[in-house]
């Protein structure tokens, strides 16, 4: 019995993973389409395309999911998506920029308003928390990319404003209508980046520890699951122990 019980947990935790990983394939393919939709389906010449198809190669999207997105473009038969943009705050009075693909803005506010009200957090107007954060393009490299010199070197020559090396890579910040030409530059040198997009970078941070931590994990988790939210940007910080603790 025991064994069989394992085997069904297993299973279970399995189709949950299949079944989040196909949500996230998704997602990526909504983005590839609209992207592709509002401008030119060449990613040589369209960067958002090229930076929402290098987001699918990253986690793994085929080949074939990414052309059937692009074709599905021209299509008269897609449904009408458009970008939204929401903000609110978290537990602890985290800052939060939720980023949104969706065909109903009444509907996708309302649901993003019952998750943060679930949460300890709150919608808030357009601008309320804008000012903790600065929109910039981000483009990162795995650690093999090169040492940090040298990535230092090939972003100062890109015309890239900042560089952020650590163990998880290198990240490369530049202004954002200077996102394709850094990328391009970077290119010659470095090779293809793992992800080249638009990103929304803290300028201020609030440290979150205790019930509030977990709360706000919780909270992430819940907005990572909605349908319509392609990304969320947050500005909390925590210690490497509360992070511990929460096995994040």
């Amino acid at each position: 019995m025991a064994g069989h019980s394992q085997f069904k947990n297993i299973m279970h935790r399995k189709g949950a993973k299949d079944a989040k990983r196909a949500k996230l394939f998704t997602k990526l393919a909504r983005e590839i389409t609209v992207a592709a939709k509002l401008g030119l389906p060449d990613p040589a010449y369209n960067a958002r395309l090229r930076a929402a198809i290098a987001d699918a190669k990253a986690e793994s999207v085929p080949r074939e999911n990414i052309e059937r997105a692009i074709k599905k473009a021209s299509g008269g038969d897609q449904e009408n998506y458009e970008e939204a943009r929401y903000e609110g705050r978290g537990p602890g009075n985290v800052a939060l920029i939720i980023e949104a693909l969706t065909n109903n803005r009444n509907r996708t506010a309302g649901e993003l308003r019952t998750i943060l009200g679930k949460h300890d957090g709150s919608l808030g107007e357009t601008g309320s928390v804008a000012y903790a954060f600065q929109r910039v393009g981000q483009i990162h490299y795995k650690p093999e990319a090169g040492s940090e010199d040298k990535v230092m070197e090939a972003a100062i020559n890109a015309g890239a404003d900042d560089v952020q090396s650590g163990e998880g890579g290198h990240d490369i910040f530049c202004a954002p209508d200077s996102l394709h030409a850094v990328t391009k530059a970077l290119e010659a040198v470095l090779g293809e980046a793992v992800t080249s997009r638009l990103e929304w970078k803290t300028t201020m941070t609030t440290n979150v520890d205790g019930e509030d931590a977990e709360t706000l994990m919780n909270l992430l988790s819940a907005l990572d699951d909605n349908d319509d939210v392609q990304r969320v940007a947050a500005n909390y910080e925590m210690s490497d122990e509360v992070m511990a603790k929460l096995g994040a």
